[in-house]
């Protein structure tokens, strides 16, 4: 089942990094829930596999899978998004400098300054979306430009592109963070980017059902200590969630082409509405990257926030839908919905939420693939008790 070079993005999705179990031909990949492998004398070749922490089948296949989908050279899969990032930041030496999208992910920015900056390293933050903050941002000592494209919760659009561009003429590696968009939606590595990663957990998955983060690579000297450190340092996605996320990039497209058309539908209600202050949308007009959206993405996510004015009528919508669960995460097939900065953004410091525009009253939306007119009708009713 070897895929031809011009495969198509579904194609790859479904069968990249996986073929038929060669003992039963079973067509989906196996389980492989084991911790050593039996080898066949001392000091003899083995069959590629010595360790559960060093190697596993379903693992390797996930990875191999995500890298094709990524258009990557390697892949490594890791217990979390956030171990992920934590494990790309082991290639930087103390002294060395970061330049991060302003509007990062709370839990990022928590490791970045509470965790990381212990050690050495140096982090600082501009709105990527302006490439003119860029360049000048960048230091003799910097050695990443960590973009989020969209961001969170501010769906704030940073030109890959040109941001790579910009890194390239000053040897810094471009990190793209990918989890918001999904490589249904933004391919980064095609568009110059040299590193991207996810939170396996969001819309690989798919399901809400398993956690996890995955690194894709370009380049063989970073793919060489990747490799190196997941062994090492040990934080490795298990088989089980392994499984989980290689179902869920088998209906990545069609799940994608869903969300967005809902996603746009309820966009657009919202910003209608009386009771919303501000609807925030990569699809609307009246974004203002929205020209640049239609460029670079393919369909504009799942993402929607919108600000109802304060907390109190914040608290009072959230306790009133019914259909959209409140909760943390993104990128389920269900709709998920949140209050960034009592929840996500929780340890990202109220004067910096304030000048990023993440207002007490703002709410995030993960729009699902239930039928939107019941998701429509539950926020109608939510906002009538404003």
């Amino acid at each position: 089942m070897k895929l031809k070079d011009d495969a198509r993005f579904s194609t790859i999705c479904i069968h990249a990094g996986q073929e038929p179990d060669p003992a039963t031909g079973a067509i989906i990949t196996p389980i492989y829930q084991t911790s050593t492998y039996v080898q066949d004398g001392l000091g003899r070749p083995h069959a590629g596999f010595e360790y559960g922490r060093t190697q596993n089948p379903t693992r390797m296949a996930l990875e191999r899978n995500i890298a094709a989908i990524e258009a990557g050279t390697e892949a490594f899969a890791f217990a979390s998004g956030m171990a992920a990032i934590d494990t790309l930041l082991t290639r930087l030496e103390a002294g060395d400098h970061v330049l991060v999208s302003d509007n990062t992910y709370g839990g990022t920015f928590r490791l970045f300054e509470r965790v990381r900056r212990k050690f050495g390293l140096d982090f600082t933050y501009v709105d990527t979306s302006r490439p003119e903050l860029i360049e000048p941002a960048l230091r003799p000592n910097t050695q990443y430009l960590f973009i989020e494209t969209p961001t969170n919760p501010m769906l704030h659009i940073t030109d890959i592109q040109c941001a790579s561009n910009l890194a390239h003429k000053h040897n810094v590696k471009v990190v793209v963070d990918n989890t918001f968009a999904s490589p249904y939606i933004q391919r980064p590595l095609t568009l110059g980017a040299d590193i991207v990663l996810h939170s396996t957990t969001k819309f690989l998955n798919g399901h809400s059902d398993s956690v996890g983060g995955i690194v894709i690579l370009k380049h063989q000297d970073d793919v060489d200590w990747m490799k190196f450190v997941q062994n090492a340092a040990g934080a490795i996605l298990g088989p089980m969630d392994s499984w989980l996320i290689l179902r869920g990039t088998k209906t990545l497209t069609v799940r994608m082409e869903r969300t967005n058309e809902n996603a746009q539908v309820i966009a657009e209600f919202l910003e209608a509405h009386p009771k919303v202050k501000r609807a925030i949308y990569p699809g609307l007009a009246s974004h203002p990257h929205h020209r640049l959206a239609r460029k670079q993405m393919k369909g504009f996510g799942g993402l929607i926030s919108f600000d109802v004015g304060s907390l109190e009528n914040a608290k009072t919508f959230l306790e009133r839908v019914r259909l959209m669960a409140l909760a943390e995460s993104l990128g389920g097939v269900e709709t998920l919905i949140s209050h960034p900065a009592i929840m996500t953004h929780a340890s990202v410091p109220k004067e910096r939420r304030a000048m990023l525009g993440i207002t007490d009253g703002l709410i995030r939306i993960s729009v699902g693939i239930e039928d939107v007119e019941d998701l429509q009708a539950d926020l109608e009713q939510a906002l009538s008790a404003l």
